[in-house]
């Protein structure tokens, strides 16, 4: 198996990530990814992909991840890891998919719209 390399997309979180086969290490931005991502939720979204295959060891990862926040960037490496898997081995897409990984979330942050104080948020109205 040579370099698979796939990306994954959140809000404005931008993931890429280079899957090899090795000892089962994933690294964010060079640096391990529990160091990276120091809260439990936000590791445990990214190991996800492989719980769902029961197949965590067997990948070395390199994610290199770009803007938006920590929770955009953890959703971003889970989804283009699930990516890499089913381009690995096309029988993994059937149980990647039930659980919602290879969908790209499309909710965004609303544009502010002018005569506005935000996108929706109205100035004071005074009938007086």
């Amino acid at each position: 198996m040579e370099v698979i390399n796939t990306i994954g997309r959140r809000k404005t979180a931008v993931a890429r990530i280079y899957m090899t086969p090795g000892k089962g290490e994933i690294k964010v931005n060079g640096r391990d990814y529990k160091e990276y991502f120091p809260f439990e939720v936000h590791q445990i979204v990214v190991q996800q992909p492989f719980a769902t295959l029961n197949s965590g060891e067997s990948y070395d990862i390199k994610v290199n991840v770009r803007g938006g926040g920590v929770t955009g960037q953890a959703e971003a490496a889970r989804m283009a890891i699930s990516r890499a898997l089913v381009e690995y081995n096309a029988e993994n897409r059937p149980a990647l998919k039930k659980e919602g990984f290879l969908t790209r979330d499309p909710r965004m942050v609303e544009r502010k719209k002018y005569g506005r104080r935000k996108a929706r948020k109205r100035f004071q109205f005074s009938k007086r």
